[in-house]
């Protein structure tokens, strides 16, 4: 489905990604796990079209996207949740997730789009007519999710989905992006709680200094001494 050779990438004179390869089949829930400044954010806006590679290309279905522009990206099923959720506060719930149905495919499903996004997120059925800025960290979250799957995507990314929400509401955010994969749509997944994300996910990427360090099954990483020590701490190391 999504394929990466050899991705650069760089702001200006800093590079941030050097010859990244990495593959997401379908239906498959991929994990990227790596430290602050690893080239993560970098790497799905890269995917996503908002931020063009220096080199190596993105395939997609067998397409090079490399160059394609962030709006005919989402037109091709890809949709993006980013870090900081980037959401409309003084918007309600309802015109958020309006947003997320601009494209054409997506519009041909709008009514469906809603339906599915308030059949995950009870909550926010109920708060629909509420401003976003008025509603929890957790509940802006399923906002942002929601507002992607409105593009009606076939895979969706998400960055750091869990920063900054109370643990209750990490829960129901995760359990809801298994319910996604179950429906069929394929997730790549950044964060920095690397016990729930390789609880979830089916394989993983560690992504240091801007290049792939390791790789493997969730079950194979999440037991893996490197990854405990780097980002579970040494208690979990002491009990693997």
């Amino acid at each position: 489905m999504l394929e990466l050779r050899d991705v650069d990438a760089a702001y200006g004179d800093i590079r941030v990604l050097s010859g990244v390869t990495l593959a997401v089949g379908a239906g498959e829930i991929v994990a990227l796990l790596g430290p602050n400044g690893s080239g993560k954010s970098t790497l799905l806006t890269s995917i996503a079209g908002l931020l063009h590679p220096r080199g190596g290309t993105i395939r997609w279905d067998g397409e090079d996207l490399t160059r394609v522009p962030a709006h005919l990206v989402v037109e091709r099923g890809l949709a993006l949740v980013p870090e900081g959720r980037r959401l409309f506060g003084g918007m309600t719930v309802e015109d958020n997730l309006e947003l997320g149905a601009f494209a054409p495919r997506a519009r041909r499903h709008r009514a469906e789009g809603f339906a599915r996004v308030y059949a995950l997120f009870p909550d926010l059925r109920e708060r629909r007519r509420q401003l976003v800025a008025s509603l929890s960290g957790g509940q802006q979250q399923m906002v942002a999710v929601g507002r992607a799957l409105m593009t009606n995507p076939r895979l969706l990314m998400l960055d750091e989905p869990s920063l900054g929400i109370a643990p209750r509401l990490v829960v129901s955010i995760f359990a809801a992006l298994a319910e996604i994969n179950r429906a069929g749509v394929g997730v790549f997944l950044v964060e920095q709680n690397v016990q729930a994300a390789l609880t979830l996910a089916h394989r993983a990427y560690v992504l240091e200094s801007g290049r792939i360090a390791g790789q493997g099954s969730a079950a194979d990483l999440l037991h893996d001494p490197h990854v405990r020590r780097a980002y579970l701490g040494p208690l979990a190391v002491r009990h693997s």
